[in-house]
């Protein structure tokens, strides 16, 4: 091959560059909220630069027009910069496009998240367990403890609602996750459905309400007379989610009792006191929808790559 023929053919192979180059820029010499992105979210902001991590910030997008540097991918980024370094002189990296308008830079902004698969509860949770975090791998003995495993889908022996078992970790804490594996294991024997999330989340709720109260030999003769199949069918005759599930277990547990469980507890007792910054943890079957995680977090879904 030629040189000339080389030179044509990396000339081609241009084509699929993006034409940027990188600068730091202080954030006071950025400009963002254009009318097209969403409006700047300070909760978003505050909780990310309570659990700020330097290796979660990507390049912010800039769009140099006229002179001016117009964020249109990134602008809670700078601004979870700017709190957490209590100056707005900070400088933060950013890819610079000089060839584009107003109108492409809303076109991208609004695109850019088309293509892009997100991650999965199940991926999330073993890249966590690959990089040693302490939450997941106490998870994961846990559940090993009782001869399960986590799964990415539903087989014997496994747990797929992985985002359930977390939830209930963090809202309940360790002995409460602990509680409900043994439940459901000494119930129900490993039955298909029976380490669904709903289920899961119902049963935790259910032992948080009654506490001491709920004797696991009684519970464990009680309700394993009752398949899976037919508390699932009670429950959403009841309400849809976890509560339906509760309820149910509650049916179950006080039937031919002599002194019933009370059902106001179920809708009054309190859940544990959460940290402020801590989202609330959802209660329906999420196992199976893409979750961000740290990148909602860090803005880096928000727009995009490094959120808006």
């Amino acid at each position: 091959m030629t040189d000339e023929q080389q030179t044509a053919e990396q000339t081609d192979l241009m084509q699929y560059v993006p034409k940027v180059h990188f600068e730091q820029i202080p954030i006071k010499n950025l400009v963002s909220n254009q009318e097209y992105q969403r409006n700047l979210s300070q909760h978003h902001v505050q909780r990310a630069a309570a659990n700020f991590d330097l290796y979660q910030i990507n390049p912010v997008k800039v769009s140099r027009r006229n002179g001016i540097n117009y964020v249109f991918n990134g602008q809670h980024t700078i601004e979870i910069v700017a709190l957490v370094s209590g100056s707005r002189e900070t400088p933060v990296w950013c890819m610079i496009y000089d060839d584009l308008v107003y109108e492409h830079e809303a076109d991208i902004f609004a695109n850019q998240m088309k293509y892009v698969k997100p991650l999965l509860p199940y991926e999330i949770f073993m890249a966590n367990i690959e990089a040693g975090n302490d939450k997941q791998l106490i998870i994961r003995d846990l559940v090993e403890s009782y001869d399960l495993s986590i799964t990415s889908s539903s087989v014997p022996g496994g747990i797929c609602a992985v985002a359930t078992l977390e939830n209930i970790h963090d809202k309940y804490g360790y002995h409460m996750l602990d509680h409900v594996i043994r439940l459901i294991v000494a119930t129900w024997e490993g039955a298909s459905q029976s380490f669904s999330a709903n289920m899961m989340n119902g049963l935790a709720r259910f032992l948080n309400a009654y506490g001491d109260a709920v004797k696991d030999d009684i519970f464990k003769e009680k309700l394993g007379r009752i398949s899976i199949k037919e508390l699932s069918r009670t429950a959403k005759d009841r309400r849809s989610g976890s509560l339906g599930f509760a309820e149910a277990l509650l049916i179950g547990y006080n039937k031919k009792c002599r002194n019933p469980l009370p059902w106001d507890k179920l809708y009054t007792h309190k859940l544990p006191q959460k940290k402020a910054d801590e989202p609330e943890p959802e209660e329906e079957n999420n196992d199976d929808i893409p979750q961000s995680s740290q990148l909602d977090l860090f803005g880096l879904n928000d727009d995009g790559e490094v959120s808006e």
